[in-house]
């Protein structure tokens, strides 16, 4: 793939678009076989740039405008445990939810989207009392919701919290076992059946499962769109780290943008 990506940019007289520390290069070959060199421009950017062989840029994947009936907001866990007090990670996540406005911010989202025609959808994770079809139950960030016991089916931990409850006519998808929500879940046939074409980011943890969901969204071809203050992760330093790489995978916006947007 580098090699490729070398080759055809010298061949196209694009000696900067070389693979460097902070840019990343790749080579797509789409079905009408002609070769696009897509950029990552590490300064003053956090968006993809398509160069094609005239040397045209067309705008990120993700920035065109959208149409509210083809697009769905996702919200991944707003579950107790970690969007309300008592829950056993509220603690963590408290000081960047308090300095963004995230779950207040997250409700007037889903309002506006419920009133312009976009889908709202809501991804909730859980686990057995055991683990036992907890995929990565010894290893890592799930080995800790086992050895924790957190979002424990059947418990208030699991449950959504109660401001972002979801609503008749919301989609509830099911089957979320990982940090990615795709992977073992109704997501993506959900996202066929109702022909959404635009996927809207929201939720827990900000560079993990929203940062996973967003790369396979991506890699999907849907149009993906972050909302950057309705994300929370445990550490300011954690969420700023994030958010610049969110450009890489998706439009980053702001609630008030995105809402803008609607009408």
């Amino acid at each position: 793939m580098a090699s490729d990506a070398r080759a055809y940019a010298e061949s196209q007289g694009l000696p900067m678009a070389m693979t460097a520390a902070l840019k990343t290069v790749l080579l797509e070959k789409p079905q009408d076989g002609k070769a696009r060199l897509v950029e990552l421009l590490s300064e003053g950017t956090n968006n993809f740039y398509v160069y094609n062989p005239k040397g045209k840029e067309s705008g990120a994947k993700g920035g065109k405008e959208f149409e509210p009936s083809k697009a769905a907001v996702l919200f991944i866990e707003f579950q107790n445990e970690f969007a309300t007090e008592g829950g056993k990670l509220y603690d963590g996540v408290k000081g960047v939810m308090e300095s963004t406005g995230m779950l207040e911010k997250s409700v007037q989202v889903a309002e506006a989207c419920r009133k312009a025609g976009v889908r709202v959808m809501h991804a909730a994770i859980s686990f057995a009392e055991d683990a036992s079809d907890n995929p990565n139950r010894n290893l890592g960030i799930l080995g800790n919701c086992a050895a924790s016991k957190l979002f424990t089916s059947g418990t208030w931990n699991a449950e959504f919290c109660s401001a972002m409850k979801p609503q008749d006519g919301d989609i509830i998808v099911t089957g979320k076992k990982g940090l990615d929500a795709f992977p073992g879940s109704d997501l993506e046939s959900q996202l066929r059946k109702h022909g959404i074409e635009t996927l809207v980011l929201a939720g827990f943890l900000t560079n993990c499962c929203v940062e996973s969901t967003m790369r396979t969204a991506y890699e999907k071809g849907f149009d993906v769109i972050t909302l950057i203050d309705c994300c929370a992760t445990t550490s300011e330093d954690g969420q700023k780290v994030t958010e610049n790489s969110f450009g890489m995978f998706s439009t980053p916006m702001t609630a008030s943008d995105f809402t803008a947007k609607l009408g």
